[in-house]
């Protein structure tokens, strides 16, 4: 995971307060909701790295050996990475 605890806990109260100032959502638990956006925060980073782990191993196991940096290696590693986030339920 590439942020720390403290600004996805930032990042989560930003959200909360936007939320809340556009009079989108009346929460009854405040601490609640803000740990489920954490959650949520956490859950999507987690599938991003899991995402970036897949498609290197995928460029790493072909048998021609595509150098990082490489033009053919980054358009792989966007397709690898789009096809390991589609499978997890999220586009980009």
């Amino acid at each position: 995971m590439r942020l720390s605890d403290d600004r996805i806990s930032h990042i989560a109260h930003l959200i909360f307060d936007a939320v809340w100032k556009d009079d989108l959502v009346d929460f009854t638990d405040e601490n609640k909701a803000l740990l489920e956006i954490k959650k949520v925060i956490t859950g999507f980073l987690r599938v991003e790295d899991d995402a970036d782990s897949a498609a290197r191993d995928k460029i790493r196991s072909l048998s021609r050996g595509v150098p990082e940096g490489s033009r053919e290696w980054d358009i792989l590693y966007k397709k690898y990475f789009e096809e390991e986030v589609s499978k997890k339920g999220f586009g980009f």
